[in-house]
């Protein structure tokens, strides 16, 4: 229980920005407003300089926080992954039943994200629909293992081991646990896109999750 809860602060690796946002009213706007600009505009088009014409204040104010859009879009990202897992975590601790447990994860993983509101600066509705769309750019650079060095997905990858256990614990003898797992994290955001953009290839349209299908996949892989 204490190892559990240890992880449920919402916090992201320091290592991606200058100072923490979450410290300052002005921190919790850029991220706030960042969250509303891309999506309405997109990462490709969002700039600094944009932001802080949203946001009332100099594009420099905003680099002293992160130092590249990048690194803004990592910070996003792992504060997602962060807090699906304190999701993850919440709504699983009590299930002792593994197959019952393993079943909450996929359903947690991969249905549509509704808005959380312990945290008023953030609409995690509006950060889910970013992540579907934006986060594989977080990590699709050539500069993706010297990040992962730095621990930038270190709780993208924390999530993945989790989901991971319950697998096992469902069978032991299973072996792709990891495959299964990050399956799962990365094919319901697949599914998710394919549902708005591209739904004549997928079964999970007219605004259905891909739950089910990926219960199904789990259920019967695990046989």
């Amino acid at each position: 229980m204490k190892n559990l809860l240890s992880v449920l602060k919402i916090s992201v690796p320091n290592k991606i920005y200058i100072k923490d946002p979450e410290t300052s009213e002005l921190g919790k706007r850029i991220i706030k407003n960042s969250i509303l600009l891309i999506n309405e505009i997109g990462f490709e088009s969002f700039t600094f300089k944009k932001l802080g014409k949203q946001i009332g204040s100099n594009e420099s104010s905003i680099y002293r926080y992160f130092e590249s859009k990048h690194k803004l879009l990592l910070y996003l990202s792992s504060w997602y992954w962060a807090w699906l897992e304190y999701q993850l975590v919440i709504e699983t601790f009590s299930i002792s039943n593994p197959h019952k447990k393993l079943n909450k994860a996929v359903r947690i993983m991969t249905r549509t994200v509704e808005e959380d509101s312990n945290f008023s600066h953030i609409d995690e509705t509006l950060l889910y629909r970013i992540i579907v769309k934006e986060s594989s750019k977080s990590f699709l650079t050539k500069e993706v293992d010297k990040d992962n060095k730095d621990g930038y997905f270190e709780i993208y990858k924390r999530l993945i081991s989790r989901l991971e256990e319950m697998i096992i614990a469902v069978k032991q003898a299973y072996p792709f646990p990891l495959s299964l797992a990050s399956t799962i994290l990365e094919g319901g955001l697949h599914q998710h896109f394919l549902n708005e953009h591209f739904p004549s290839i997928t079964n999970s349209k007219d605004g259905k999750t891909p739950t089910n299908f990926f219960i199904h996949l789990v259920e019967n892989t695990l046989k």
